[in-house]
């Protein structure tokens, strides 16, 4: 057996190979990297749209009578505020407080539906049944649902449905795109407006081809893994695994704005509150560097020749024109425009701490980032 045979396929692996797509293993699962470029890529979902498959994210639907009690002491963020319609961005915490996965919760007239990373997804299903009340039921609908992501600042004027000007930001509803039925929730992970679609696995290549065809002449492209981290990187959006982890609590990834101790005792929160009360050890900062230092994940940050933290995420942003990076850092220790220097293969370079995000695009609101 090949290494790419054990890899999953989500129903759209074939348009991917038919399009030249560049396909990789990314959480398990075989997808695209890039098709033309990700350049192109990139400046399609910055100055149109771009349609990205995210059918390899973990789709869990949770019902019963105790479900929403149940959430309420898994996730860190306030389920109780969300009314039928409304989305939400969320943590899974650790007794200790660090991150075991960051989700979106959706709040329907017949239940919860959760959205989890890809690499994560089995992980989570058994923690959540591990942790479930008695009553409630976790269905995995990975494989049985596909999910578009399409975004930039053009995605409503040229999704092909109707009706959705009204829609908030981290809303939902059924409907029809492109004369298929599918959940339409506007939300995102590149900092640009846009949608993401939740259609029938058995139906949703018809609605890929139908979004590409109508967007062709306005700079529609197919983009792939390399553009989505790129642009979410610009708006300083968390990769679980990069950014985040269970050695990482929300305070110190500068999520702490989802931790509602409020809302009563949950999985963590005995924790979280010991945490805000002194105040987080590390923080995440921004970088810029000259073109061509490109600081990658793990690399080291140094001050006074001292090393006072690791490169958690880093790229060159091609539409801004330099590279960019988020750092995990001693907190308090800088200020924006301070200098640091950041190792890269045997030499150390220069970068300026800059605000975040690196980037603010069409999305409606910057203040609730949704996962990758």
């Amino acid at each position: 057996m090949t290494a790419s045979s054990t890899l999953k396929r989500t129903p759209l692996y074939d348009r991917h190979v038919s399009l030249g797509g560049r396909m990789v293993d990314f959480g398990g699962w075989e997808m695209p990297q890039q098709y033309t470029s990700i350049r192109d890529e990139h400046f399609a979902v910055r100055k149109s749209a771009g349609l990205f498959d995210v059918s390899h994210m973990g789709r869990f639907r949770i019902a019963g009578d105790a479900s929403l009690d149940f959430l309420q002491h898994v996730v860190t963020n306030d389920i109780a505020a969300l009314v039928h319609g409304q989305a939400q961005y969320n943590l899974l915490c650790n007794e200790a407080g660090g991150i075991i996965d960051d989700l979106v919760v959706y709040r329907g007239s017949e239940g919860f539906f959760v959205v989890v990373n890809a690499s994560n997804r089995e992980r989570d299903l058994a923690w959540l049944r591990e942790h479930a009340l008695a009553g409630v039921e976790i269905e995995d609908r990975t494989f049985e649902l596909g999910l578009l992501a399409y975004q930039g600042p053009r995605a409503e004027e040229l999704l092909p449905a109707e009706g959705l000007h009204d829609l908030p930001y981290f809303g939902f509803r059924g409907g029809d795109v492109a004369g298929v039925h599918a959940l339409v929730s506007r939300t995102g992970y590149t900092g640009e407006d846009g949608f993401e679609l939740f259609i029938s696995s058995d139906r949703v290549a018809e609605v890929w081809d139908a979004i590409l065809e109508r967007g062709q002449s306005a700079g529609v492209l197919p983009a792939g893994l390399g553009a989505r981290d790129a642009t979410r990187l610009e708006a300083a959006l968390r990769l679980w695994g990069n950014d985040m982890d269970e050695s990482v609590n929300p305070y110190e990834a500068g999520l702490g704005w989802t931790v509602k101790l409020g809302k009563g005792v949950f999985v963590g929160s005995e924790a979280l509150q010991q945490i805000k009360a002194a105040g987080p050890r590390r923080t995440l900062i921004g970088l810029k560097t000259e073109p061509g230092n490109i600081a990658r994940h793990g690399a080291g940050v140094v001050s006074d020749g001292k090393r006072i933290g690791l490169i958690t995420s880093g790229t060159h942003s091609f539409f801004l024109g330099y590279p960019i990076a988020l750092a995990m850092v001693e907190a308090g220790t800088f200020r924006i425009g301070d200098r640091v220097a950041v190792e890269l293969r045997g030499r150390e370079a220069q970068a300026e701490v800059v605000k975040l995000p690196f980037y603010r695009g069409s999305a409606r609101s910057a203040a609730s980032p949704t996962k990758p």
